[in-house]
């Protein structure tokens, strides 16, 4: 039988790509996502690998969305083998001292609590399941080490999610239940469309950064998602060799 796989942010990007990766590896997969027309041009890619699909139109912010989005993939599964956190946001460039708190909000309702109710859902499946056990997949970003300017909002989210992901990776070892969490730098997709256009650098220049092909990061989730559970990869950092974060600022 298939391992089967949530993934959040589902409809382009780092999601839509792990999702085709996953498919190749065998997995099936349940897509989430706010938008349902793009989850199902995903999940009929994912079909054409031969994989079993289902879209499920939820904000992950919502606690009756999530749950609702737990009951379709149980229903639809039975089980569940992975969870990647993957659904994502930001806010334009704001000094703090500007930024509004619905902006806040917005960006920690998707990026922080969206993380925590889905993590809190696969953890109920994953420890009443059998066999029990799984993995959950925290979608971080190289901005859970060091910041961007005029980018409160989403740093501090994303270094957040990192005590997530070490009090998971705690708290389900007693379960069968590993969890990691993938840093990314620079993956080519339409959210990083900007970095060939210059973006703001710590000393206040404006410079292009390199981006690299969004199927690199989708590999290093099928290798993280395919580990035994004995085993776990706790953090994973896969950046654009060229992209000046290393000695950022």
């Amino acid at each position: 039988m298939a391992k089967v796989a949530l993934i959040t942010g589902a409809g382009s990007g780092i999601g839509a790509a792990s999702a085709l990766a996953l498919a190749e590896a065998g997995w099936s997969l349940a897509l989430c996502g706010r938008r349902l027309e793009r989850l199902e041009a995903v999940a009929d890619r994912v079909r054409a690998h031969g994989a079993d699909a289902l879209a499920v139109r939820a904000d992950v912010g919502d606690p009756e969305a999530v749950a609702r989005l737990f009951e379709a993939v149980e229903a639809r599964f039975s089980r569940l083998d992975l969870l990647f956190n993957n659904a994502g946001t930001g806010a334009p460039p704001t000094p703090l001292e500007d930024l509004s708190l619905d902006a806040w909000r917005r960006v920690v309702d998707t990026n922080l609590t969206g993380a925590f109710l889905c993590a809190q859902g696969a953890l109920r499946l994953m420890k009443r399941q059998s066999p029990r056990g799984g993995r959950i997949i925290n979608n971080g970003s190289i901005s859970a080490h060091a910041p961007r300017p005029n980018s409160a909002p989403y740093t501090a989210t994303k270094h957040a999610l990192t005590g997530l992901t070490r009090s998971l990776a705690l708290d389900g070892r007693a379960f069968d239940i590993g969890c990691g969490q993938i840093d990314i730098g620079n993956a080519e997709t339409a959210l990083t469309a900007r970095m060939s256009g210059g973006v703001a650098q710590a000393d206040g220049r404006i410079a292009a950064e390199p981006v690299m092909d969004v199927t690199e990061v989708a590999r290093a989730v099928v290798y993280m998602a395919g580990l035994p559970l004995s085993a776990n990869v706790l953090f994973m950092t896969v950046m654009a060799t060229k992209m000046p974060f290393v000695g950022r600022g």
